[in-house]
């Protein structure tokens, strides 16, 4: 089969001196254990956590462990988080799924492949009402968002929810979600996506290029803060005694960021009366039952993805860096 395999780490696109580190090539077909799906890949999406793992940055998360990158060289040999597609064969102990299903997933690796094996705990069966190109949209930023509204935030209907960075893969589930929770949302974005997070039910929408949201005056009982634009000082002024503030990500850089950022907010938050929580998807070991949810309400009408580009399989080195330029609205997807 055809995959980009990571040897090393690097730029996403190819340099005069370097070249690029995502190589196409053909490997050996994966073959399930007794607990995976073998999954005939359609779509995946591109996202942070790929382009992360592909450069090996932040350089402290090399030694940090706790499934990071490699110290040296790429822990994970293909990257792709998302999945969507078809079964294709199953493991002795898979009960939940046959040949032909269609499903979507979040193996965290594998994916920008014609085929990946997936643990059954990490799949479930494709949204009906959606194409694989949107169902791959879905897996990890609308887990994340889930994650971060429903545990660590604890969001209830009729709270006041700010989301700092709405117009990306996981703000834009993240302002849905809310919604469909029943809260008044306010998102927070740059103007030329000021209609986009409005056309997808924020009840308010700050033009970060025009307004500095956490001097506006107004409360809330929840910070989403998916792009770590502000400190976490800054962000207090703006939130309830009792508020949440649930840290999704912060601005990229080689050395510490976005680690720093969120280790800062999170020290600080020892010493005040507003909650402060770090959504970890990566680990969370509820992962098909989240897939579950998200497809219920998919198939309810009360969230859908927003894709910004699909790109062919052939140009997923191209796909990435453009996700890493920031500028996507909603998701990057590659077509298979």
């Amino acid at each position: 089969m055809k995959a980009f395999v990571l040897p090393s780490y690097g730029s996403p696109l190819v340099l005069p001196s370097y070249g690029s580190p995502l190589v196409l090539t053909d490997v050996d077909q994966p073959l399930p254990r007794d607990d995976e799906v073998l999954v005939r890949v359609r779509a995946t999406s591109v996202q942070p956590y790929d382009w992360h793992y592909l450069r090996g940055e932040p350089y402290i998360a090399r030694v940090m462990g706790g499934g990071g990158p490699g110290l040296r060289k790429p822990r994970f040999g293909v990257l792709g988080a998302d999945v969507a597609g078809e079964v294709e064969a199953v493991g002795k102990d898979v009960t939940g799924f046959r040949p032909g299903d269609e499903v979507y997933a979040m193996p965290k690796q594998g994916g920008f492949a014609e085929y990946v094996c997936v643990p059954e705990s990490e799949l479930a069966l494709k949204p009906r009402n959606v194409s694989f190109e949107e169902a791959a949209a879905v897996p990890m930023a609308a887990c994340t968002a889930l994650l971060a509204l429903r545990d660590d935030g604890r969001v209830q209907a009729g709270d006041r929810v700010l989301v700092n960075g709405a117009s990306g893969g996981v703000g834009t589930f993240a302002v849905q979600l809310a919604k469909a929770f029943g809260a008044h949302v306010t998102g927070v974005c740059g103007s030329r996506n000021v209609g986009l997070v409005r056309s997808i039910g924020a009840d308010e929408v700050v033009d970060y290029t025009k307004e500095d949201f956490t001097r506006s005056g107004r409360r809330y009982d929840l910070l989403l803060d998916i792009a770590g634009s502000r400190s976490g000082s800054a962000c207090r002024r703006v939130m309830t005694r009792k508020a949440a503030h649930v840290l999704v990500g912060g601005p990229a850089g080689r050395w510490f960021q976005p680690a720093s950022h969120v280790f800062a907010t999170v020290a600080a938050g020892l010493f005040v009366s507003q909650r402060v929580a770090v959504t970890d998807v990566v680990h969370c070991t509820e992962t098909r039952q989240n897939l579950v949810t998200l497809a219920e309400l998919i198939e309810g009408g009360e969230i859908h993805p927003v894709i910004d580009r699909t790109y062919p399989f052939a140009e997923i080195p191209a796909a990435v860096s453009y996700q890493e330029a920031g500028h996507a609205s909603g998701k990057v997807v590659i077509s298979i």
